[in-house]
């Protein structure tokens, strides 16, 4: 049976926005794992589920989606947002 992840994206560190953080994405777990190509090196595998990414905008949809496909599926919560409430003068403390 394939097993997949229903997640919602973080926030991207390297930027203030919020883009696309309410969108939920459907990944699919990698049947096989990687190994390095002898000519290369890179690391690879022949499973192509794990270029695959499917976006919904809701909780609900990525489910209803997930079931039915078939999927078995876990869900992992999004992270809760904490606030630092912070004055300008605290950098010279």
């Amino acid at each position: 049976m394939t097993t997949a992840r229903i997640y919602q994206r973080p926030k991207n560190a390297m930027q203030s926005g919020r883009a696309r953080t309410d969108a939920w994405v459907l990944e699919f777990a990698p049947a096989e794992a990687k190994r390095p190509d002898p000519l290369t090196g890179w690391a690879g595998s022949g499973d192509t589920r794990d270029q695959v990414y499917l976006s919904f905008p809701s909780l609900e949809a990525a489910q209803a989606y997930a079931e039915r496909e078939g999927l078995a599926f876990t869900v992992i919560p999004a992270p809760t947002r904490t606030l630092k409430l912070q004055a300008y003068a605290d950098n010279f403390r």
